[in-house]
């Protein structure tokens, strides 16, 4: 199934580029943004090849550029959000419960009431509790669901469960 969706990095570039022509805004991240609909959600595009989109109702920051000018994390509060970063570089997504941490991989992360899912669709994610506490690796069709007090354990996700996450960002 991974091989499945290893070509939705391509799908969301596309889908930014396609709409490249109905309103690309720039905000004060340096990342170009457009309203995407089937589902509703917002893509962002950003310097150094980096996609995240983002559900309609998701709450999330896209933290100040780096020195080098390329945003190195996310903060994120609500609902979901699907990260392509084709390039090999450092990023993270912090939500309350998590930290998730990359180079250059497709993934998604998922914030509810009192926990936080990672779901690995390509490449490689380090998850780590928000206190250090413990951390895994994460391959191409694994995830973690991250509340406190509990676990850390790596699971290979049913089908029906990455059918869910993605569905809601048109995959």
């Amino acid at each position: 199934m991974a091989s499945r969706w290893a070509t939705s990095g391509v799908l969301a570039a596309g889908l930014v580029a396609l709409a490249c022509g109905s309103g690309f805004s720039q905000d004060a991240s340096t990342c170009s943004t457009v309203a995407l609909t089937d589902p509703p959600r917002t893509a962002y595009r950003c310097a150094g090849g980096l996609v995240i989109e983002a559900e309609a109702s998701a709450e999330l920051r896209i933290a100040a550029p780096a020195s080098d000018g390329l945003p190195d994390s996310v903060d994120l509060t609500g609902k979901a959000a699907l990260v392509d970063l084709p390039v090999r570089r450092d990023f993270q997504i912090r939500t309350p419960h998590a930290i998730a941490a990359v180079r250059g991989t497709l993934y998604a992360v998922d914030v509810a009431d009192g926990s936080t899912s990672v779901f690995v669709v390509r490449g490689r994610v380090e998850v780590s509790e928000t206190d250090g506490a413990g951390s895994v690796a994460l391959g191409p069709g694994e995830g973690v669901d991250v509340a406190p007090g509990k676990a850390l354990v790596v699971r290979r996700w049913p089908e029906p469960r990455v059918r869910g996450l993605l569905s809601r960002f048109g995959r």
